[in-house]
């Protein structure tokens, strides 16, 4: 199987993807196999809703739409072509995924199939119902992708390489147990906004979009606000209204009140507006339903404030303040050659 293959295999996988981005399935008449998988995935959805809270249909669908629209040859080959694929020796690299968003661990496992490597899936309780569903689509119509994905929930054995992700607690477990292999070990990142007090409705109305999708838990989604001294917040909350149909949802409901009450008799100053509270705070990693803000003095000091703590922010959002930033509305959406924690994942599986 060449790289070609592998391409033709995602591409036909991110077809099969692009039925799933809405609530009605549209039925493709051109998508291979859908007879054998198409009703079999819908039911995939249902599971991975009824086992995890935070995984509503309307998230599951936005990662799957995601997918979709990131799959294509024209993608691929961007992505790829930078790279020498043509000499990759196989080899074996775990996968330990992270369970906060669905398949979050998607990119991981794409890369080490699309490199030429077998690999072994160690996933999250939390987002089990999805990937192996579509790791068989994905052996169906390539059978050369037979017996190169294998999951496991046991220990991990038999490997070359692992690509591990977790919370800072479990990465110190990582580091120790894969010392002897060469490893990716990403740890706990948040996400920042820079706001100058000059941004468009447009703008801070994007921004929600970083801050509520996946309820706030993804690395990427934006939990700290940077705003010059007497920033006005009037507008922020003017344009996170349209997300206020988030409070319906019993277990982002339940986080709000708890949070709120700790702040209240902690007697700690802050904003809210009924779903979303704000507090200054200089820690980057918020509860949900919060948004932490800290004010700056200057632009030139922030970004040295910020260049000091890059190890703790997976993306930066903002206009016009410094060229890896991310646009408002657009941390959800990363193209495949966004690599978590900036780790060139491709760059370290084919140097194995």
């Amino acid at each position: 199987m060449n790289l070609q293959q592998r391409i033709n295999a995602f591409v036909k996988l991110g077809d099969f993807l692009g039925q799933f981005t809405n609530e009605v399935v549209q039925l493709e008449n051109n998508v291979e196999h859908n007879r054998v998988f198409l009703d079999g995935f819908k039911h995939q959805i249902k599971l991975a809703e009824e086992h995890n809270g935070w995984f509503t249909k309307e998230n599951i669908l936005f990662a799957l739409k995601g997918w979709a629209n990131l799959l294509t040859e024209n993608n691929l080959k961007t992505w790829l072509t930078p790279y020498k694929m043509a000499d990759v020796s196989p080899k074996k690299v775990a996968v330990i995924m992270a369970g906060n968003i669905p398949l979050v661990g998607f990119h991981d496992f794409l890369s080490v199939l699309i490199c030429g490597h077998d690999v072994i899936v160690k996933q999250s309780s939390n987002d089990k119902h999805l990937l192996p569903y579509l790791a068989k689509y994905l052996e169906h119509i390539e059978p050369g992708f037979k017996g190169k994905i294998n999951f496991t929930e046991e220990k991990l054995e038999s490997f070359d390489a692992v690509i591990a992700t977790g919370s800072n607690n479990t990465a110190r477990y990582f580091e120790y147990y894969f010392k002897n292999k060469p490893s990716i070990i990403r740890k706990n990142r948040n996400s920042a906004a820079i706001l100058h007090g000059n941004e468009s409705g447009e703008d801070l109305k994007n921004l929600s979009e970083d801050i509520f999708r996946y309820y706030g838990l993804g690395c990427r989604n934006v939990s700290k606000l940077f705003v010059p001294k007497g920033y006005n917040f009037d507008a922020f909350f003017e344009a996170m209204y349209h997300w206020h149909p988030i409070i319906d949802k019993l277990k982002y409901a339940n986080n709000y009140d708890y949070n709120k009450a700790v702040y209240l008799m902690s007697e700690f100053d802050m904003l809210e507006n009924g779903f979303l509270m704000i507090k200054e705070d200089e820690n980057f990693t918020s509860p949900i339903a919060t948004v932490f803000y800290e004010y700056y003095d200057s632009l030139e000091n922030l970004k040295t404030t910020l260049n000091n703590k890059k190890d703790q922010i997976q993306c930066v959002v903002s206009n016009g303040f410094i060229e890896t930033e991310i646009p408002f509305g657009k941390t959800q959406k990363p193209e495949l050659w966004d690599y978590a924690d900036n780790i060139d994942s491709v760059e370290f599986l084919l140097s194995i």
